[in-house]
């Protein structure tokens, strides 16, 4: 039996403006809106992967009128104009059709629906299936016995038998029931007064509307009646409106509709500009494979230091590195299709053990106390699609028959050491970390993708090489791990290790492809400087301060654990005394049943779960009983116990003693560090405990932690970029800012100022900072809007500059699109041009913030750099460990400390040369609790 041929029409104009609502808000970092786009393209490749069709086109209505127009003027005349963030939309929907190789049809004078029906007219002349996608009702009068329609997005699906269930009568008769109820969507008038159910009625017994009129004396009802003889010419013109024209002069062919493959090379650049990663990795993974690059084992002396030489010659390479672990791996030589031999010799695992790899790009190295055995693969790439790698054991053990591990490093030192070569990679810093464990101090850093993505959209989730390679380079990386995914000493099981070489040689491949495209983007930015002088040089300084790690005394924190389990149990104990049960204190379900069934309490606002007993409720619960009180105070010490003390304990390094957290250079839109695994940037600082808590980190034996904090660097950016003369004036006088604004908002002589006073001053200076409106500052202040609203309006009555600079701000990034720091650090803010007010006022936040933050965050990278580059050059045992966003932490010993001190605070205060003076304050204390 032979099957039936099938032809898949899609309705584009429909789904265009369906995705255009179901999505409400996307760009890319250019400003270009794409959420109609986005919808549209997961419309179509869900429709081809679920159809699996042989022949496929999209129609598009054309701008312009339809012959409909001349027939009646105000067709579709009460449509709105097309929305500006949909407009530029269209050519790149119909460009993502073509790039499909899908036919995009289109005709001036006529509809989609036009085109649809005289196609569907042709292949039901031929017996040809035909399923049209679409949503719109006219589209039912199409529906044959070889014709269906599907409404994918509410998968409905309409038959002969489905349209004759729902009106009773056949589907070449839906015409006239539309003639006779219009259509307000096309504003096809109808008869007045008469809807879809008695238009369904009459029809069903006349047949057709010029049956109807002929026989309108049978009609009983006698305002049914009226309403025909009145509107009888609107029936019929509104009943020509709905007739699809399938006579329309469509030159397709069924063969010229035979689906094809896409252009992946068109396909890959227009996501590639329309930053649709995701859809980007499913078009690629369908893309039929690419030669793979050359990729060489390199296994005696000569071939290694032929290599180095030819890494001096070409002036530097691309560098990956993955590390397998297992308990007795070992690495011989095999048979692989994927890397070529050299000296006869490959690579494979064995024995029954199975080894367990992790890139040291995107994972831990191995921890000191590690009972596994590790053997490293290090690439080189010297130019795209050439690769060379040798292996190398953690412990210097050679791996006979290979080359042994102290020969390797030995040859390739004097290469990783040359300032003059320069070196690339995905993640420098862990592979500078890696050279470092074997006695390597790696200079020349000069390329990484990550950070270089980074500058380019600071914006974007993630910055790994294989979502990088997707987009700039259209191919596919086979990454085991994704940064996001990372987790301290994971481990990936079961891989080839032949595998794990030709993957290492790839991605050494991609970095040194991305070199070549990324730097040109970088200058075309104006970014390639703020890459060379501060973000790659900082990778170096953070691996470093990663390697130094903060001593943790393991024994305080033990202490700590148990007073905190304690008072926990204490508390939970008072809690059911006060609530008369006992129930699980973590439930937010019981939780709400004590409070607002058995204690009565007002419930302040509901979820979809049940009644809200978050952080906010109880807080204004606490009004009103003792209870929620009790529950902020549990949740507190056991979120302190949990989140930090107890996890502190397994983060202790056993070998060292100490914790070593992970920096995260690309990660905040605004250039802002981060840290993880821990975070040791967000333990509480205002709380007893949370001072506690800092105590556990402690400065080693004859050593001192050294403290430097930026003293209002933000409100003093703020004074340079609006040059307000009043707030210049108050910083070169060293006036304390607060008191300032608060004597001015409150009418008040300075020495009349009270605390009170000047926390909502505070709050007021740092709210302007963050784009805080009313409604925020209202929060914040537990006041009314409208007393924060005058507040802010007395603010910059006083502090004019800072008002025009807002502005300015502003203003500018609508023009531009963007907004950049005071040393270039760029930022697209694509919300700021949204037709939605939520998001523009979000989009004006971030405008408003980033400069400020980033100029900050900035300011304190130049300092770190420069403070590393003294403690290098003077040969000082100091060291940096911490950095807090505004703050610095050093541990130094005793007899360094002043003469740290004054290093310390002029290479901070002289980091940026501001209308204002830049102030540090510096302390110093036996442990992180003394330096508050």
């Amino acid at each position: 039996m032979f099957m039936k041929k099938q032809l898949l029409l899609i309705d584009g104009s429909s789904y265009i403006y369906r995705a255009f609502h179901a999505i409400p808000h996307l760009s890319n970092s250019k400003g270009l809106p794409t959420n109609a786009i986005y919808g549209f393209a997961q419309m179509l490749l869900k429709v081809i992967k679920d159809f699996k069709t042989d022949h496929i086109a999209v129609a598009f209505d054309v701008k312009g009128p339809s012959f409909r127009h001349k027939m009646y003027e105000e067709y579709k005349a009460h449509r709105p104009e097309m929305p500006d963030s949909l407009k530029p939309q269209i050519p790149y929907i119909k460009e993502l059709v073509r790039a499909f190789n899908i036919p995009a049809l289109e005709m001036q004078g006529y509809e989609a629906d036009d085109i649809i029906g005289t196609l569907s007219r042709h292949m039901r002349e031929k017996n040809i299936e035909v399923i049209i996608i679409a949503a719109d009702k006219d589209m039912l009068q199409l529906i044959d016995e070889n014709t269906t329609m599907i409404d994918t997005m509410k998968d409905k699906r309409f038959s002969v038998q489905e349209v004759r269930k729902r009106f009773g009568v056949e589907a070449d008769r839906v015409v006239e029931i539309m003639g006779l109820a219009g259509d307000d969507s096309d504003n096809i008038p109808g008869v007045k007064g008469i809807g879809e159910k008695t238009a369904v009625k009459l029809i069903r017994e006349f047949g057709t509307i010029e049956n109807l009129l002929s026989n309108i004396d049978k009609v009983k009802e006698k305002g049914i009646r009226e309403k025909l003889e009145k509107y009888a010419e609107d029936a019929r013109l509104s009943r020509m409106l709905a007739v699809i024209d399938t006579n329309a002069p469509v030159a397709y062919t069924f063969e010229e509709l035979a689906v094809k493959p896409p252009d992946y090379s068109r396909l890959k650049e227009l996501l590639k500009e329309l930053e649709f990663s995701k859809l980007l990795k499913e078009i690629i993974q369908e893309e039929p494979a690419e030669e793979k690059g050359e990729y060489t084992a390199v296994t005696d002396r000569d071939a290694l230091k032929k290599l180095t030489a030819e890494i001096k010659q070409a002036g530097g390479a691309a560098i990956a590195v993955m590390t397998v672990r297992s308990s007795e791996t070992c690495l011989k030589p095999a048979g692989s299709q994927r890397v070529k031999e050299s000296e006869s010799q490959r690579i494979r695992e064995s024995g029954s053990n199975e080894p367990q790899l992790f890139n040291t790009s995107l994972s831990q190295l191995p921890t000191p106390n590690s009972q596994l055995s590790t053997s490293s693969v290090v690439a080189f790439c010297l130019k795209p699609h050439q690769a060379f790698y040798v292996s190398i054991d953690d412990d210097g053990r050679g791996q006979a028959p290979l080359l042994p591990a102290r020969s390797i490093l030995e040859i390739i030192k004097p290469m990783i050491e040359d300032e003059g070569i320069k070196k690339m990679s995905s993640d420098i810093k862990n592979v500078y970390l890696f050279f470092k464990q074997h006695g390597i101090d790696m200079k020349g850093v000069y390329f990484d993708t990550g950070i270089a993505s980074y500058l380019l959209n600071p914006s974007r989730s993630s910055h790994t090489l294989e979502d990088i390679a997707y987009e700039q380079l259209g191919r596919q990386i086979r990454v085991r791990e994704s940064k996001s995914q990372r987790v301290r000493g994971s481990r990936v099981k079961g891989q080839d290790l032949d595998a794990v070489c030709a993957e290492t040689c790839a991605e050494a491949d991609a970095v040194c492809q991305l070199a070549e495209k990324m730097l040109p983007q970088l200058e075309g930015e104006g970014l390639l400087k703020l890459f060379n002088e501060m973000e790659m040089p900082l990778a170096k300084v953070l691996a470093e301060m990663e390697r130094s790690g903060i001593k943790v005394d393991r024994d305080y924190l033990v202490n700590l654990s148990k007073e905190l389990e304690g008072r926990i149990e204490i508390l939970k104990n008072r809690i059911y005394t006060i609530a008369g049960a006992d129930f699980n204190i973590s439930s937010p379900k019981q939780l709400a049943a004590v409070l607002f069934d058995k204690l009565k309490l007002k419930p302040v606002k509901k979820t979809k779960t049940g009644f809200s007993t978050d952080e906010e409720v109880l807080n204004i619960l606490a009004a009103q009983h003792e209870l929620p009180a009790e529950i902020l105070n549990f949740r507190q010490l056991s979120k302190l116990k949990s989140t930090y003390v107890d996890a502190l304990l397994e983060l202790i390094n056993p070998k060292t003693r100490r914790i070593h957290t992970s920096f995260n250079q690309t990660v905040t839109a605004t250039g802002r560090l981060s840290s993880s695994e821990p975070n040791l940037q967000n333990i509480p600082i205002r709380t007893e405990l949370g001072k506690r808590i800092r105590q556990a980190f402690i400065a080693d034996e004859g050593w001192l932690f050294l403290s430097a904090d930026y003293s209002q660097i933000e409100l003093r950016i703020v004074a340079h970029f609006s040059q307000d003369s009043l707030l210049i004036d108050a910083f070169k006088k060293d006036e304390d800012v607060h008191t300032r604004t608060a004597a001015e908002v409150f009418n008040v002589q300075p020495e009349l100022v009270t605390s009170e006073m000047r926390r909502r001053a505070k709050a007021i200076n740092f709210g302007i900072i963050y784009g805080m409106g009313a409604y925020g500052l209202a929060a914040e202040l537990g006041i009314s809007q409208d007393e924060a609203r005058g507040y802010i309006d007395d603010y910059f009555l006083y502090y004019k500059g800072v008002k025009a600079f807002i502005d300015k701000t502003i203003s500018e990034a609508m023009e531009r699109g963007y907004v950049s720091t005071f040393f270039g650090r760029r930022r697209h803010v694509p919300e700021i041009r949204s037709e939605s007010e939520q998001i523009r006022r979000f989009g004006e936040r971030i405008t408003i913030n980033t400069p400020i933050q980033g100029t900050a965050a900035d300011i304190i990278k130049v300092a770190m750099i420069n403070i590393f580059r003294r403690l290098k050059n003077e040969n000082l045992q100091s060291r940096m460990l911490l950095q807090i966003h505004d703050e610095l932490i050093f541990e130094v010993p005793e007899k360094e400390i002043e003469l740290m001190k004054g290093l310390v605070k002029k290479e901070m205060e002289t980091a940026a040369k501001l209308s204002v003076p830049v102030k540090v304050d510096i302390q110093a204390g036996r442990n992180w609790g003394e330096l508050e």
